[in-house]
């Protein structure tokens, strides 16, 4: 699991090879992940955007923008944490995903950038 934490805002990632939905013969990797987010901050949160970057192992790289995720913008109170799951695909047996997410802190007009760890997506095959 990766995590890294910003302004008190903790983003913990752990990844998961779909080999279901994989098709290596058609360069076709599929992942889950899980985010977990939790606001260890004195201020509830809003979370509006994220920003991610996507890499495979041959320099291909896709962002991926927009509102909240899986089609929330969740307000995380002071010691609450919201968790989801997504997925993503690469055309490599390997890639990395990293990012950011832009946050409100409620109460406030004051938005803030929340880093979302470097994480690395690997095939099992890879591995033996």
């Amino acid at each position: 699991m990766e995590t890294y934490v910003t302004a008190g805002i903790r983003v913990s990632i752990e990844s998961f090879y779909q080999e279901k939905h994989s098709d290596p013969q058609a360069n076709r990797y599929v992942y889950a992940y899980r985010v977990t987010i939790r606001n260890e901050s004195a201020y509830s949160v809003q979370l509006l955007r994220r920003h991610w970057h996507i890499k495979d192992s041959n320099s291909l790289i896709r962002e991926v923008e927009g509102e909240g995720v899986v089609g929330e913008k969740p307000v995380i109170t002071p010691g609450d944490e919201h968790q989801y799951v997504s997925w993503t695909h690469l055309y490599t047996d390997i890639g990395k995903m990293y990012g950011v997410y832009t946050m409100l802190r409620v109460g406030t007009d004051e938005t803030f950038e929340v880093k979302i760890p470097e994480f690395t997506l690997v095939a099992p095959s890879r591995l033996s």
